[in-house]
Formats: structure tokens, C-alpha cells, sequence
């Protein structure tokens, strides 16, 4: 809109829509002042929201999200607290900085680690363990923890193949008396047919090179599944 509103977000809570999801894209100026008041309205008329964004800045302005914007860290702006982990992770695209944890190619599966108990989020009918086991992988996702002050869990645990360092993948916010329901995911890359399939192909600036795990591991492809159905589920 001229005066820089979404057109959809900046009504969102006039609407009879009853979940969001966001994935971030921008550097700066993605949401306005109007759009996050009527996502927070949303919220408190119990709309759910998933929030998901990528490396270093992608998506920053999240950050004027109130309650799941805190949930992110960003390279210029609500970094992680633990200063030892503002260091590069993927060395792989030099192009990149942090927070870019590498959890394997595009088109690989990565194992991953659900806490316990395991969140409805993460369920899964078909391991033993009653949990998901694999999501996507990415060479560089970003980072995500509980805000200070809130109700939030992390639900579910990555590990960088580069550097062994563990990092979180989701954070889950529960209902609040009639604010609905929310989760901070560590990447938009856990939902892109590209790290589903590569020959879905993508665009010209992504040149890393790509991996075939996805497609040849059942469980993973089902396990991925099995993830957006439980998310599109639990936040209704």
C-alpha cells in the first residue's frame, strides 16, 4: 500500500483467517508499525502464527514482532546472548555470516534431536521413539531461543556438520489465555520444495551444491511431512 502497510497484514485481524505464516525474507523494513499491531491483534483474537526465517539479517523485521519476534537473532540486531556463538558456523559460503548454522546440503536430510516431552509439534506415528527424527537441511539456518519474559519452548535440537555445535531448530509458544498459538522457526528452508527435491530448481544466487538425502530417505520425506502437517494442526 502507498503508505507502506501489507495490504493483508495490516487487516489480518479483520479477516476470517486463522493462522499466518510468515517467512522472512527482507533485510530491513519488511513489516510496517500498522501490519505487526494487526498480527498482534491477530493473536489476541487467537489467530496462530509461524514465523521462519534464514541467515544473518533475513528477515529482521521480525524483530518489531511483539513476544515471537524476540524469539530471533539477527547479525546487526537482537543477537544471541551467548557471545561465543556470534562466530561464523557455515565456511562454506564465505558470502554469509552469522547466524548461519550448517545442518548439511540443500536436498539432505538432517538428523535432528526432539526434547522431551515431546511437543505435539514434533510427533511422529512412525518412529519408535514417537518423535520426529529428520527435517530438511540447509548449509546456513538461523538461530532462534526463548525470549526472556515468556512462555516459550524449544521443541526441537540441530547440530552443525561442520562444527558439532548444537543449536535450536523451533520454538513454540502455547495459547495465553486468548492469544493464540506461535512458533519461531530456524529456517524457511524446512518448507522450499527445492530442499524437498533440488531439481526443483532455485534461483541463479544459490550455488552451493545440493544433496539427494530427502529424496532418498523415506523417512525423512515422511518425517518432513509429517512436521507441517503437526504445525498446521496445533496452531489452529
Amino acid at each position: 500500500m502507498a503508505n507502506g502497510d501489507e495490504k493483508v497484514l495490516s487487516t489480518l485481524d479483520q479477516s476470517d483467517v486463522d493462522q499466518l505464516w510468515l517467512f522472512g525474507v527482507d533485510v530491513g523494513g519488511g513489516l510496517s508499525d500498522n501490519d505487526c499491531a494487526a498480527i498482534e491483534r491477530f493473536r489476541q483474537r487467537g489467530g496462530g502464527v509461524l514465523t521462519s526465517r534464514d541467515h544473518q539479517d533475513l528477515g529482521i523485521s521480525f524483530c518489531t514482532l511483539g513476544g515471537i519476534g524476540g524469539a530471533h537473532h539477527f547479525h546487526t540486531k537482537n543477537q544471541e546472548l551467548d557471545v561465543a556463538r556470534r562466530t561464523i558456523d557455515d565456511t562454506e559460503t564465505p558470502s554469509l555470516s552469522w547466524p548461519n548454522y550448517h545442518s548439511g546440503k540443500n536436498g539432505d536430510s538432517q538428523r535432528i534431536r526432539v526434547t522431551k516431552p515431546v511437543h505435539a509439534v514434533m510427533l511422529s506415528q512412525r518412529s519408535s521413539s514417537g518423535g520426529i527424527e529428520f527435517l530438511p537441511a540447509h548449509p546456513h539456518e538461523g538461530a532462534v531461543s526463548i525470549p526472556q519474559g515468556t512462555g516459550g519452548r524449544v521443541i526441537a535440537i540441530g547440530r552443525s556438520i561442520l562444527t558439532g555445535r548444537e543449536f535450536n531448530l523451533a520454538v513454540a509458544f502455547d495459547r495465553e489465555g486468548s492469544r493464540g498459538r506461535a512458533v519461531a522457526d530456524s529456517s524457511f528452508h524446512h518448507f522450499l520444495d527445492y530442499n524437498f527435491d533440488p531439481s526443483c530448481g532455485c534461483p541463479s544466487y544459490i550455488t552451493e551444491p545440493t544433496g539427494c538425502g530427502m529424496q532418498d530417505n523415506p523417512e525423512a520425506m515422511e518425517d518432513a511431512r509429517a512436521y507441517i502437517r503437526n504445525l498446521a494442526s496445533w496452531l489452529s
